[in-house]
C-alpha cells in the first residue's frame, strides 16, 4: 500500500474509534479497502444511530434476530452490548418469547429474507402493516428490512473472512485475537500473501496455482475477444442462465449434516430448521426467475426506500456502486488488469442463486471464470455462511492476496444484501399498488 493510502486508512480507523469507542475486527479487515470502508461505516452508522423510524434498542434487537438466523454469535454479542447501552430491556435478551408481539411479528420476514427471499409476497407486508395495535408503519418496516438484510449479509462477511471476537473470555484484561477457524485478523489486515500462509501446508505446489492464475487471465482475455466478435441470442442467454441456476443448486447440495444450534443463539430463532438447503433439495422448479429489469435497484428499489426512510437509499446506492466498481487493476502479481468481467461474474452469480436474471448478461461467463472450488465457497458464504471453513477460503485462487479475497467477500456481501432488498421492496411496492 502506498504511504498516502496507509495514512487514509489510519485516519479512518482513528475516526471510527473516536466515534464508536471501539475498533472491531470487521472494521480492521475492511480497512484494507478504505474507500469501501468509509461508505460502509457511513451507511451502518446512519441505520443504527441517526434519526430514523425505529427506536435505538429496536434496531439492535433486529440486528440480533438477523445474525441469529446464521448463528453468528460474533454479531449477536456485539449487538447485545449495544442493545443494553441504548436502554434496551434486559429481559428481552432471554429470548423471543420475552419480546413485544410487534417485534415477534418480524420472525417470518426475517426467516424468508435470510434463506428464501423469493417467497416474500405483498401478503407478508400486509400482515405486518395491518395487525391492529401491533402494526408496523411502512417507514418502520423499511428500516427493519434494511437492518435485516444488512446483518444477514454482514454475517456472510464475518464467516467468509474468518472474523473472530476481539476479546478472549479467558483473559480478564487485554485484547487477544482468537483464531477459531485458524484465520488471523492480523493476516487479513496486513494482507500477508496467501502463498506464505496456506500454500506451504497444502498438497498443491506453487507452480499449480500459478498456472491456475494464468489460465484464468487467459479466459478473461478470450471472453473479451469473443464479446467483440459475436453476441449470443436472447434465447441462448436465457438458456445459459437456466443452466447456471440449475447447476448452482447442485453445488454442495446435501454435503452437510444438520448442525446443532447452541442455546445462546437458539433463543433468538424461530423455526431453526428452515434454510436455503430445503429448497435446493426439492429441485430447481421451485425457484422462479426474477427478471432484473422488471424491478431494478436503480429505477425502483432506490426511490422507494428513499421515500420511506430518507437518505438511506443514497447511502446504500453509494455502497453498492463503490463495491461494484472498486478495482486496483491488479490480479495477484499482475498489474494493469481489467477485472470488470470477474467482478460482474461474482456479483451476478450470487443473484443467480437467488433467481435474479439480467437479460443483458451472458451467464456463460460465470462458468468460464468461476472455478468449482470458488463456486462452492460463494454458495457457502452466501447461503450457509456458518458452514464456511478455512479450507474453502484457501482452496480457490491460491496465488491471490488476502486483500483480493476480502474484496471477493465484500462483493458477495453487497450482492446478497441487494438481492434480499429487491425481493422485499418489490413486495412493498406491490402492496402499495
Amino acid at each position: 500500500m502506498q504511504a498516502n493510502g496507509l495514512d487514509e486508512r489510519t485516519n479512518l480507523l482513528v475516526e471510527e474509534y473516536s466515534t464508536s469507542g471501539r475498533l472491531d475486527n470487521i472494521t480492521q479487515v475492511m480497512s484494507i479497502h478504505t474507500q469501501y470502508l468509509e461508505s460502509f461505516l457511513r451507511s451502518q452508522f446512519y441505520m443504527l444511530r441517526m434519526d430514523g423510524p425505529l427506536p435505538l434498542p429496536y434496531r439492535h434487537y433486529i440486528a440480533i434476530m438477523a445474525a441469529a438466523r446464521h448463528q453468528c454469535s460474533y454479531l449477536i454479542n456485539m449487538h447485545v452490548d449495544e442493545f443494553l447501552k441504548t436502554g434496551g430491556i434486559a429481559e428481552w435478551l432471554n429470548g423471543l418469547e420475552y419480546i413485544p408481539q410487534r417485534l415477534k411479528n418480524l420472525n417470518e420476514i426475517n426467516k424468508l429474507l435470510a434463506h428464501r427471499p423469493w417467497l416474500i409476497t405483498k401478503e407478508h407486508i400486509q400482515k405486518l402493516v395491518k395487525t391492529g395495535e401491533n402494526n408496523w408503519s411502512l417507514p418502520e418496516l423499511v428500516h427493519a428490512v434494511v437492518l435485516l438484510a444488512h446483518y444477514h449479509a454482514l454475517a456472510s462477511f464475518v464467516f467468509g473472512s474468518g472474523i473472530n471476537p476481539e476479546r478472549d473470555p479467558d483473559t480478564s484484561n487485554g485484547v487477544r485475537l482468537i483464531a477459531v477457524n485458524n484465520f488471523c485478523v492480523c493476516d487479513l489486515a496486513n494482507d500477508n500473501n496467501i502463498e506464505n500462509a496456506s500454500l506451504t501446508s497444502s498438497n498443491f505446489g506453487i507452480a499449480d496455482s500459478l498456472s491456475e492464475l494464468e489460465a484464468l487471465m487467459e479466459r478473461m482475455k478470450r471472453l473479451q475477444e469473443d464479446k467483440e466478435d459475436e453476441e449470443a441470442s436472447q434465447e441462448e442467454m436465457a438458456t445459459r442462465f437456466e443452466m447456471e441456476k440449475k447447476e448452482s443448486l447442485l453445488v454442495i447440495n446435501g454435503a452437510f449434516d444438520d448442525e446443532i444450534v447452541s442455546t445462546d443463539v437458539s433463543r433468538y430463532i424461530e423455526d431453526p430448521g428452515f434454510g436455503y438447503k430445503d429448497f435446493a433439495r426439492r429441485g430447481e422448479d421451485h425457484l422462479p426467475t426474477f427478471r432484473a429489469q422488471d424491478y431494478t435497484w436503480e429505477n425502483h428499489g432506490f426511490s422507494l426506500v428513499n421515500r420511506l426512510y430518507s437518505d438511506i437509499g443514497h447511502l446504500l446506492d453509494e455502497k453498492f456502486r463503490m463495491v461494484y466498481n472498486l478495482t486496483y487493476n491488479t490480479m495477484a502479481t499482475h498489474e494493469d488488469v481489467d477485472t470488470t468481467t470477474l467482478r460482474r461474474a461474482l456479483f451476478n452469480y450470487v443473484h443467480c442463486m437467488y433467481g435474479i436474471r439480467y437479460d443483458d448478461y451472458d451467464y456463460g461467463e460465470v462458468n468460464q471464470l468461476l472455478e468449482r472450488s470458488l463456486k462452492v465457497y460463494i454458495k457457502t458464504v452466501t447461503c450457509y455462511p456458518e458452514r464456511t471453513t478455512k479450507r474453502m477460503y484457501d482452496s480457490y485462487w491460491r496465488q491471490f492476496k488476502h486483500s483480493e479475497k476480502v474484496h471477493v467477500n465484500l462483493l458477495l456481501m453487497e450482492a446478497r444484501m441487494q438481492a434480499e432488498l429487491l425481493y422485499a421492496l418489490r413486495a412493498i411496492t406491490r402492496h402499495l399498488t
